[in-house]
Order: C-alpha cells, then structure tokens, then sequence
C-alpha cells in the first residue's frame, strides 16, 4: 500500500505531446502499430487486419463494476469499448464489437469528452478497451482531456498481442497495463485468434510494460493507481497454456505479480465449431490451474469464476 499519486501523463507538457502525437499519426500512413504491421495508410482511408481507418470507432462508454477489485473499487472503472480488434478470436465473448465492427464513429473531441465524462461520474480510472489500432488517436484526445481537467489513472486494456515500439509511445502516459496472457502455442494462438508469433510478442510486450510501471500499487482506499495486471483465461483442454505461461511471468516478470486467474470460459462467437472449444472448463482443469498458480509462488491477484 501507498499514498496515492498522481498520473503520469500530467507531467507531459504540450510540446511533449505534440511530438508524441505526431510520432503516433505518421504511424498510421504505413501501420505498423500492432505485429500483423499491415503497412497499409490508414489516413488515406485503408483497412488492414483490424478492418479500422483512422477514424476512431468506439462501442460504449461507462462505469463499468466487473472488472477486477482495485479497478472498480466502489465508483467503478470508466470503460470505453473501441470497436473493431487486432486478434480475431474466435471464442471472444465481445465479437459484435471486436469482430462485427457494432460501434459508432467519434471525434478526437468526443473522444476526449468521454474520458472527462467518466471523471465526472467519479470513475477511479479511464479504462481503455481494446485500444491498440487507436493508439494515435487515444493520444491526440488524451492531450484535450488533460488541457480540460483530466486527472484519474488511464488503464491499456489489450489482447497482449503489442509491438514494443508502440508500448514505447505509451510510456509515461498509460498507468495500468492490464494484458491477457492468451496463449503459449503459437500454433494454437494463429488458429484460434489469427495471431501469428503470440507468445514471443507477448513475452517482450509484458517485460516492456512491467518496466514502464512495475508491480500493482494500490492506493490507501485499495484502488489501483500504476502498475501491472495479467489476465488469463483457462481454455479447454489447456489450450491456453496455463502450466508454462505462470512459472514464466514469475520467473520473468515478477514474483509479486498480479493475476487474474479466469475461469468463465464458455463457447461464443464461433467456438461451437471447433470441438476444443465447445464445452466450457471442468473443475478438474480448474482446480489444476489453481494448483499451478500456488506452486508458482504467485500468491497476489484473484480467482475469478
């Protein structure tokens, strides 16, 4: 526990957000923001494997109480939910956002207005979902919340599917990382999410986010205010690798990391036509990732069911 602090991105000056903003924009003239790194221009109006220009897309957005303890805490996490993603799972819970593109085009403006708005709401966070093809964009209206007022932790809600060099534009802004840890199979994560590579680009993307905010720090009411969370869903039949991804995050990352250990795995989306994916867990696999996360030693973060 410590005192509360204030976030990291006001102590970002104008200039200093300027440049970052325009670093992050002539990205999208040959995108590379995420690992597929289409190379298409986004500006000019293409769409690469996240199907998204540069017009931000956004679903919804609102307090949000289901999140994990310290991020919905008793106001709960202000959520905004971009449509569109750059994985394409197939069992993924939220696929009329993630995979139907349902949303609404917003402006920077707007953008930034939605974040002051869940301030207002007394949301402890601006919890930013799916956010990786919208990068730029985040930044650019993040830049306006701030000159408005904004002053409550921002949290990168994502995949884990992330490019250092993108993770790197994010330094000093975003406060809490909150990546899931979806596979260590690429073959598993290129059949079932389209991802190529995931567990190698996962790795790097978790060290560089571990070393931009370190191990979760709470605040003396228990809300996260910096820090790392890492999400992992049991999948069937240990699709997910759940004995090899937890030894490596407490070898790796941090013996005092904070997992959410999942267990609400049921089919959706297009999990039915795949017989691994078409039953939810058992108690024998959960019990067994139970297990798993005690001999690791990783004793913070929660049991989710």
């Amino acid at each position: 526990m410590q005192t509360k602090k204030i976030p990291s991105y006001l102590d970002i000056n104008r200039i200093q957000f300027e440049r970052r903003i325009k670093e992050a924009y002539e990205i999208l003239l040959s995108c590379r923001l995420c690992p597929h790194k289409c190379g298409i221009n986004r500006i000019a109006g293409e769409k690469g494997k996240c199907r998204s220009t540069a017009q931000p897309m956004v679903s919804s957005f609102n307090a949000h109480y289901g999140e994990e303890p310290p991020l919905s805490g008793s106001s709960g996490s202000g959520t905004i939910f971009f449509t569109n993603c750059t994985l394409r799972c197939l069992f993924c819970q939220n696929y009329p956002i993630s995979q139907l593109g349902n949303g609404n085009p917003v402006t920077i403006s707007e953008l930034a207005e939605m974040m002051l708005s869940l301030q207002k709401r007394g949301c402890h966070n601006v919890n930013f979902v799916s956010p990786t093809h919208f990068v730029p964009q985040i930044i650019d209206a993040l830049a306006q919340a701030k000159e408005k007022g904004l002053s409550i932790p921002l949290v990168y809600n994502t995949g884990g599917y992330e490019s250092v060099s993108t993770l790197k534009l994010l330094d000093g802004i975003v406060d809490i990382y909150m990546p899931d840890a979806k596979y260590t199979d690429d073959e598993m994560a290129q059949k079932y999410s389209g991802a190529t590579d995931y567990f190698s680009i996962l790795k790097k993307a978790l060290r560089e986010m571990q070393r931009q905010v370190g191990d979760l720090k709470l605040d003396e009411d228990g809300i996260a205010i910096s820090g790392l969370i890492i999400r992992h869903l049991i999948l069937p039949d240990n699709l997910a690798g759940t004995a090899r991804i937890l030894p490596w995050i407490a070898k790796n990352i941090s013996q005092n990391a904070y997992i959410s250990l999942m267990s609400q795995y049921f089919p959706a989306h297009q999990a039915m036509n795949h017989p691994q994916l078409s039953r939810g867990i058992t108690r024998k696999e959960y019990q067994e990732a139970r297990a798993i996360l005690r001999s690791c030693g990783l004793e913070n973060g929660w049991l989710q069911q």
